[in-house]
Parts: structure tokens; sequence; C-alpha cells
């Protein structure tokens, strides 16, 4: 006698050894010995012999149609035995033991027709739910057909009409869900190409300038960069005028002007030095929906040729301090002696008349190292150039006090000029420029603005009133709303405050120092949970938009390499293989270069670059004789250099 059970959910068959009660001893077709519950027995027969059971069953089973079967079993739950028995030959008839197990093995593979109830029985599944199981089998039918279809369509490089609608979240953030990305995962594995190379092959991307810039956008701005529909508040009319001639000191692209000076004699005192701050805090107040606006974008986003602003463009020109006109602004004032010593200092909120809006190219011909040295001897009188003398002096005054230099030396910042129209991005032409870093310009603002910064916040701090600081101890720099010291910068403490139109962070500090001054409540009280979350949230979200920039600066330089059909190029080395390109901000390892110290030039050939990846690759030709001393490489934390 033989018995077709049941283990740990695989149907065997085996020769009876030893019936008892509860359990047999059973040899299985391999020749194993095993002992079996008696309740795991769903089949005794005598025929055919265990191990020809199985395979004829399989064969019988293939031609059980499950729609039949499901119409031929009562609506009651029903054992498979029984079933076989009437669908094999109806009444009085006893199904063989292939027939039953076959029966068995096709009630098995229905599992949509026929729920299992227990060893052997099972329930036909109730019409309603029968049909929609049958709806749902075909919808993955029509779907597995689909991406059947999608797959081979992209790996002929032609991109499915359903890509087209979902391109963003297919490429930046897909769905292993959806048919669309399993299809595009199958012709990636049919092609042996990346996923990004696929699509590029398929025509995704108009260009990779439009890659690039609408991963950022997905990423950070997935409701796109427009503002809505919002009421300009009303600016302030009864601050008092202040009596100074106040100006700007800015590149030529700067539209966002936060900062101006102005420059008072003190007969037998010395001077009265102004740096005047923009002062949108005193119309978006905390919580309003124009902070909202600002909140959930926390900076400007910077990237060559344009900008993503944090505020609406009415909201900056209400209050970036344009030559001509009367504008709300927060004031500090220095006393500054003779010998450039600030005796007193203090602060206000007025209208500042903003007279001029300098820009570095017109004036760092007539204002530089040279020009200084020799007195401005052989330069014609400029505008504020008594002013700017003054400042230059106060300025090398305070750097060293603080023993700190202002700005890196030997650090170039580059800009980039982007002509053409950006919607076409491969039809426009870039040029790179390089200027030094820490010229007597930089050096003016970048000093009056750490001492506004670090001033502010040491007001803050003795009030008690929280505020938000950027502090450097053991090398670190880091955000905090305790007013820890800057060693970097060397002061007690150093509070973003003179940005506010271009950094949340400066917006907040500007509403608790706009507290500080009215006698009024500040927004964010010490201990605030909100502004440990505002200083958490602008550190990661401004790290993201400096890297995008970064990529994209990358992006152009490639572009120039291009388009100028560059193919040797030198470069300097900075440690290891890292070099950095000369007259480039493109930094690059070069494996086949050898060992040499940081400073030495080198000749490179470049072989292949791939604007997707941004990948740049250089082969070593031969190490030059000259080198450069005292090099660094571009450190995004060189706080004196941003105002």
């Amino acid at each position: 006698m033989h018995v077709l059970f049941e283990e740990e959910g695989a149907l065997k068959a085996g020769s009876i050894l030893a019936d008892n009660d509860t359990s047999l001893q059973v040899e299985t077709v391999s020749g194993k010995r095993a002992k079996i519950k008696s309740s795991n027995v769903l089949l005794r027969y005598s025929e055919p012999a265990p191990g020809e059971l199985l395979g004829l069953a399989e064969k019988a089973a293939a031609d059980i149609e499950s729609e039949f079967l499901w119409e031929c079993a009562g609506d009651g739950e029903f054992s498979f035995c029984d079933l076989s028995d009437e669908y094999f030959g109806g009444a009085g008839y006893r199904a063989s033991a292939v027939e039953a197990t076959a029966l068995l093995l096709a009630l098995q593979a229905a599992p949509v027709y026929f729920h299992r109830k227990g060893k052997g029985r099972f329930r036909k599944a109730p019409p309603d739910i029968l049909a929609a199981a049958l709806a749902g089998l075909e919808k993955k039918r029509q779907q597995a057909l689909a991406v059947t279809r999608m797959a081979d369509e992209l790996a002929a490089f032609t991109l499915p009409p359903e890509f087209r609608p979902m391109l963003d979240p297919l490429v930046y953030k897909p769905d292993r869900n959806r048919p669309e990305t399993k299809a595009l995962e199958a012709a990636c594995a049919q092609t042996g190409l990346s996923a990004l190379r696929l699509l590029e092959k398929c025509g995704a991307f108009p260009s990779a300038y439009d890659y690039h810039y609408r991963r950022f956008l997905h990423e950070q701005f997935p409701r796109g960069t427009g503002f809505p529909e919002l009421e300009l508040p009303a600016i302030s009319a009864d601050l008092p005028r202040a009596e100074v001639r106040a100006f700007s000191i800015d590149d030529a692209a700067t539209t966002e002007i936060d900062d101006a000076l102005s420059v008072q004699a003190l007969p037998g005192v010395g001077w009265r030095v102004g740096i005047h701050i923009a002062a949108p805090g005193l119309a978006i107040l905390p919580n309003s929906p124009l902070d909202q606006v600002a909140r959930s974008r926390l900076s400007t986003v910077y990237m060559p040729g344009a900008k993503i602003t944090m505020l609406p463009e009415a909201i900056i020109d209400g209050f970036t301090l344009v030559a001509g006109c009367d504008c709300p602004a927060v004031s500090l004032y220095l006393t500054v002696t003779p010998e450039f010593e600030i005796s007193a200092h203090e602060s206000r909120v007025e209208l500042v008349p903003i007279v001029a809006n300098l820009r570095h190219h017109d004036v760092e011909p007539l204002f530089n190292a040279q020009t200084l040295a020799a007195g401005f001897a052989g330069v014609a009188d400029f505008p504020f150039r008594d002013e700017l003398g003054t400042l230059w002096n106060l300025a090398n005054a305070c750097e060293g006090r603080r023993g700190k230099p202002s700005a890196m030396q030997g650090i170039n910042d580059y800009n980039f000029a982007i002509t053409g129209d950006l919607a076409d991005p491969e039809s426009c032409r870039v040029e790179i420029s390089e200027r030094q870093r820490g010229s007597p310009l930089d050096k003016l603002v970048s000093e009056l603005m750490i001492l506004a910064n670090s001033t502010w916040g040491g007001v803050l701090a003795e009030k008690g009133i929280p505020a938000i600081y950027r502090a450097q101890t053991a090398g670190k720099v880091r955000m905090t709303t305790s007013p820890l010291p800057h060693d970097g910068l060397g002061v007690d403490q150093y509070a973003w405050s003179s940005s506010p139109l271009r950094r949340y962070v400066d917006l907040v500090n500007q509403w608790q120092l706009l507290a500080c001054l009215q006698g009024e409540v500040p927004p964010f009280k010490p201990r605030s949970e909100l502004l440990f979350a505002l200083m958490r949230d602008f550190d990661l979200t401004y790290s993201a938009y400096a890297e995008f920039q970064r990529g994209m600066e990358r992006y152009w330089c490639l572009r120039w390499l291009r388009q100028e059909s560059v193919r040797i190029i030198e470069a300097t080395v900075r440690r290891e293989n890292l070099v950095k390109l000369d007259h480039l901000p493109l930094l690059l390892r070069v494996p086949s270069a050898p060992e040499l110290n940081p400073g030495r030039c080198i000749r490179l050939a470049i072989e292949a670059m791939d604007l997707l990846t941004l990948e740049l690759d250089c082969r070593y030709l031969e190490t030059l004789e000259n080198a450069v001393e005292g090099v660094h490489i571009e450190d995004e934390e060189t706080e004196g250099a941003v105002n």
C-alpha cells in the first residue's frame, strides 16, 4: 500500500512500512525512511508505484481547465477526492489515484478559482470575488505585455510615449512597482547600458544641462520655482532718515544689494563709519505668507547664468539698497579714532539714502594694491576715493586686531558669462574669467561685514536673545544657537546678519536684532525648538544649493573645454593625484600622474569628458619646471570672503 502525503507544503509519495493509529512509517521515492503524521496523509492507494504517481498526475492535470472545474464544483466545502470522483466519472464512480492526484494538482494551481480550507479540502471562490481576481490577472497580463513592449522600444533607442509625462520621477526617483521602471530595468539588462545612458540615447533629455537642472528642481523645488500670489507688505514710513551718503560695493551681476557703507568725518575725533544692511525684516513678519515662502527656500540659489531668488522680485526691489532711494536699513555706526581704533558703536533702524552702487569692474582699476601703494599718484580722482581709503585703513586695523586674514590669499574667484538663451543651452557660449580673491575691495567689504556680524552677534548674546551663529572650534565649522567663538575668523561670536535678502538665517537674526533695538519681544525665545529646526534645515539646504552650484560650474567648465577644443591643458597638484586645472575652478583626479609635491605644475591630455556624469578623464604627459607656492584647496568655509 502507498500514500500521497504533504510535507512542508510539498506533495510526496511513498510506500507504507508500518501503519499506526496516529503515524506511519514510509519509504519515500528516494529510499529514505520517514515518520509522518496520519493527518498529513491525503490519499492511500495501491497503484501506480510512488515514483510514477506525481509524473502521471501532472500530465493529466494539464488537461483540466480551471474555469470548467469551478463550474463543476458545488458551493460548499469539498474534498478533492469527492470532486475527482464526480469530475471523472459521476455518481458511483471511484477515481483512480492518478486522477485524484491530478485534480488535487489542478485545484492547487488555481488559487483564484479555489480557496484552500485545509489539507485536501477546498471551496470555490464566490462569483464576485472570482470576477475581481480575474480582472486583476488580466490587468497584470496587460501590464506584462506593456512592459515587454516598452522594454523593446527602449532597447531600440526609442522613448515609449508613456515615459514622456513621467520622466522626472522615473529618472530622479524611480518607483520599482511601476511598469515603466520595470521596462527600463529590463531594457538596461538587454542593452548593457545604465538607465541614464539608455534614456539619453532615447532622447529623454534635450541636453545634459536640462538633466542636471531638472534633477535639482525635482529634489529642491518639486512645485516649481514660481512664487504664489502674495500681498506685498507695506514699508514703514515713520522711520527716521539718516544724514549719510551711503554706497554699496558689489559685482556687476548683483541685484540683491544687502549692504552699503558710509563715512562721516568727526573733526578732532576721527570718523563715523556706517554699515547699513537692508531690512526686509521690517515688513516680512514671522509666520506670514511671505515668511512661509522664504522659509521654504531658505536661500537664493546661484548658478552660472541664472539664479533662483529666496524672495519675490517685488520684495527684492522694495528693499534692495539701490542708488537714488531712501532704503529701510539696520545701521551699525562705529566711532573710529584717527588710529583706526573703534571707541564706540550704536545700532539704529532708519531710512538710509543710497547715493551710489559701486561695481567691482569700475572701481578695482582705480582702487587696488598698486594704486594704494602709490598713494593714488597718477590716478584721477574718482567717486568715494577718500571714503574708500578710510575704510581700507579701518579694514587693515580690524584684520590686525583679529589676527586672521579676511580672505584666503592665493584663492581665485571665477565669473561665468553665459551668452545665449538657457532654454537652448547647447547654443550658448560660455566665457570664464579669473579674479584673485583678497583684493583691497574684497578685504574692505569682508572686514566690515565680519565686524557687523560679530558685533550684532555680541549684542544679541549680551541681551540673552537667541540667534543662529556660525562657530568654528577644533577646526570644525558648524551652525549653533550658542554664541561660540569662530576661531577661523578670530572673533568671539559670528551671527550671519548681513544678507537678509539672500539667506533665511540672516533674516531670522534680523528679526531678533530688530526686536532688541525696538524694545519688543523677539519672535524666537531661548531654547526655541523652531529655531533649532530652522538652523538644521538651513544648514542642509544651503549645503545642497552649494553642491548644485559647484556641479553647474563643473558643467560649464566642461562645456568651455569642448567649446574651445582644448586637448592639452596645464594643472597644479593639490595632493596625491588630485589636481586643479589652471584658470578653471575644476578639480579632478589623474591616476596616471606620478606622486608629486603640492604646487608642482603638470601638463595633461584630455582624453574624454561626459557632460551627463560631469566626468573628465585626463592623462599625464609631463611635469613642468615651474611650481606654485602655498596652494590651497578651495573651501566653502572661507567665511571671511562671504558677506
